[in-house]
């Protein structure tokens, strides 16, 4: 489905036509709509007579004349017209805009439609490592992967959540094996923090000890064999971990769970059938007393097929593996028809061999979308990985914590008539607003530079920006009283007049191909952008356009606009994990 499939009702009209013209095979060619980047060029753009034109071998104008001989868009459209290389430009009629605006303002869906063949869609995404303090970046993986399970699961599809948790092998014997040296109790109350710092001992240890590091290593044969004592701390580490976990999510407003968890641990047992498997299919090679597979499509610097070792020459196993079993369960047991990993771009490569390894394997087809949804680096000003002063990572909590101590001060001088419990409330919707708005608005693929003074700008492409305008559309109802609430929901009041309207009205209709768009690209910075554009737009129309005190006719009109827009971007906030205000 192409992004632009609902970003414009003309759609349908056009594909009849496509096909009306050029036969009944081109009847799933998408006309390519797109809003037009210039009003004068109309408010929409098909484009697809350039790429159809060599489906048809004539030239892109005269392809374009013939889908528009065969179109019937009486009453949508008053006027269309060919230009440049074989643009349709289409000109919708203001009628046509009003109902438009008055199904969308009555659906609760707000135009977006349910998926037509809904898909069981995987999402793997956040997965820290057990007995390790949650950092800035783990960040974006949860951001970025909630705002895209909301989106997919909005659009009716089976979403599961997968938190891959990294609770198994040699790091986790270290610590364990550490943990017993110095006597730690599991039945003692521990937060994560003692045990960051125990498993930077472990790891000192490790280092430097080669008879600590034996015993490490024997403890993870241990953990692996069910040893009641290796179990006991391993759980006591699992709990607290999960324990500080939730704590973060549940501030960063995730839909993450305990039910969501599918730990390294869970595969362990499915790790030999899964070498088993990939020898049937004649994949396994032996290198060096190691087992590898040589996935197709993959060559090293020198020009030889690039290996990917899934158990080495002491029987044990790598991510790989587990990656590998992961993705059998999910396409085989999960029945996922896509799925998806949400990790920093270092991990693109791995995930690609994975991905190939497992398609020759025959464990999925061509049926089944693999993805990885790859992401940069959150850096410092000083284009550096993002730190403390001190130069030592920064802790998720410490960095959310100063998000809402940042936003409170901000509320402070906007809401003096806000109790201070309110004002509480608001600066912890703006400060995390803001921090994931910051991520979620940069194009996904790029490092991004964090910049406090920016992300909690009143100006600008920000999430403090969005809610004000929310801010200004319920200031708007709560100064209409009684009637102007009643008037706010007759969907059937609007009428666009204006040109600011129409503006607007255009905006608003935008919505599901946005929706879409994400969907389909896995980039949320897209609908951030659409609803920054929406809240813009906003502001220009309430600026030209009086809404209370105007005719009565016009102002019903014009308060059902604003309900609309108020709803738009109260969604669109929603998809991407946050929250809005009525007051600031």
């Amino acid at each position: 489905m192409d992004d632009n499939d609902h970003s414009d009702p003309t759609n349908d009209p056009l594909a009849r036509a496509i096909a009306a013209a050029f036969g009944d095979e081109h009847r799933d060619v998408d006309p390519l709509i797109q809003p037009s980047g210039n009003p004068k060029f109309g408010d929409y753009q098909a484009n697809v007579a350039m790429s159809l034109a060599r489906a048809v071998g004539r030239q892109p104008r005269d392809v374009a004349q013939a889908i528009l001989d065969h179109v019937d868009l009486d009453g949508v459209c008053e006027r269309t017209e060919i230009a440049g290389p074989g643009f349709i430009n289409l000109h919708p009629t203001a009628a046509f805009l009003d109902e438009q605006l008055r199904a969308a303002a009555s659906d609760d869906r707000l135009g977006v439609p349910r998926a037509a063949s809904p898909r069981t869609v995987v999402v793997d995404y956040s997965g820290p490592n057990v007995a390790k303090e949650m950092h800035v970046g783990h960040l974006r993986s949860a951001i970025i992967g909630d705002a895209i399970v909301r989106v997919l699961d909005y659009q009716g599809h089976r979403v599961i959540r997968q938190n891959h948790l990294g609770d198994w092998g040699t790091q986790l014997g270290m610590l364990i094996a550490h943990l017993i040296d110095i006597g730690f109790d599991a039945r003692g109350e521990h937060a994560i923090r003692d045990l960051n710092a125990l498993y930077q001992e472990a790891k000192r240890k490790d280092d430097s000890d080669a008879p600590f590091a034996a015993r490490a290593r024997q403890r993870v044969v241990k953990l692996q064999a069910g040893d009641e004592q290796t179990l006991a701390l391993w759980r006591a580490l699992i709990d607290e971990s999960k324990r500080h976990f939730n704590v973060v999510y549940r501030r960063l407003g995730l839909l993450l769970t305990d039910a969501d968890i599918r730990p390294e641990s869970f595969y362990n047992d499915r790790l030999p059938d899964v070498v088993a498997s990939l020898d049937a299919a004649g994949l396994l090679k032996e290198s060096q007393g190691a087992a590898v597979v040589y996935p197709p499509g993959f060559k090293d610097r020198d020009g030889e097929p690039m290996p990917m070792i899934v158990r080495k020459t002491d029987g044990g196993y790598l991510y790989a593996t587990t990656d590998l079993a992961a993705l059998r369960y999910r396409a085989s047991d999960l029945g996922a028809q896509r799925i998806i990993y949400v990790t920093d771009a270092r991990q693109a490569q791995h995930f690609a061999m994975v991905f190939a390894a497992a398609r020759a394997a025959g464990w999925v087809d061509e049926s089944v979308q693999l993805e990885h949804v790859a992401f940069g680096t959150v850096l410092g000003k000083d284009n550096r990985p993002f730190k403390t002063r001190e130069g030592g990572t920064v802790r998720l909590v410490d960095l959310l914590d100063e998000a809402e101590q940042r936003a409170a001060s901000v509320v402070e001088q906007k809401a003096e008539e806000l109790s201070a419990a309110e004002r509480s409330q608001v600066a912890k919707v703006i400060g995390i607003a803001a921090l994931k708005y910051a991520d979620l608005s940069s194009d996904r693929v790029k490092d991004y530079v964090f910049d406090w003074q920016r992300m909690l700008s009143m100006d600008g492409n920000t999430a403090p920006y969005l809610i004000n305008a929310y801010v200004r559309i319920a200031s708007i109802f709560r100064k209409a009283g009684d009637a102007g609430a009643a008037a706010g929901v007759d969907t059937q009041a609007i009428t666009i007049v204006e040109p600011a309207e129409r503006q607007l009205a255009l905006r608003l209709l935008q919505f599901p191909g946005v929706v879409d768009a994400v969907a389909n690209h896995l980039e949320p910075h897209r609908l951030c952008t659409y609803l920054y554009d929406t809240a813009a737009t906003f502001h220009s129309f309430y600026e030209k356009c009086r809404v209370l005190g105007s005719d009565d006719v016009v102002q019903r009109s014009r308060l059902a606009l604003c309900r609309l827009t108020g709803d738009v971007l109260k969604r669109g906030m929603m998809l991407l994990g946050m929250d809005t205000a009525e007051r600031m």
